[in-house]
């Protein structure tokens, strides 16, 4: 029974086997922070806006500045956020830097969570 004030158990009832089998499944430590780290970085509407961009395709620091209307510096800054959290991988052509998502699992991650705030 739910104590509905307080959503807690009215009656405490420790399931050991249930408890037992999702310890055994539970990331050590060092995953979990750095899984916390990928979703602080993913908490940022501008770093959205930039992931939901490069989803679409490769572009260029210029080409994203322009898009979501913020300075190249800003567009730069945020890129080494999300850089820095293996997000986005870049390569340069000549003078100019193209940015790309990093892999199918960010766009994955990104299309689950897009997908599940429009339900």
């Amino acid at each position: 029974m739910i104590d509905e004030m307080n959503e807690i158990c009215a009656e405490c009832c420790i399931h050991e086997e249930k408890v037992k089998a999702v310890q055994a499944d539970m990331p050590g430590i060092e995953t979990i922070f750095a899984l916390a780290d990928t979703f602080k970085t993913l908490g940022d509407p501008t770093r959205l806006k930039l992931l939901f961009a490069l989803m679409q395709q490769e572009l260029c620091v210029c080409d994203l500045a322009a898009l979501i209307e913020v300075s190249e510096s800003a567009v730069s800054h945020q890129l080494r956020v999300l850089r820095g959290q293996k997000l986005v991988r870049f390569r340069r052509d000549g003078k100019n830097l193209y940015y790309s998502l990093d892999d199918d699992h960010v766009r994955t991650l990104f299309a689950q969570g897009l997908e599940h705030v429009r339900e």
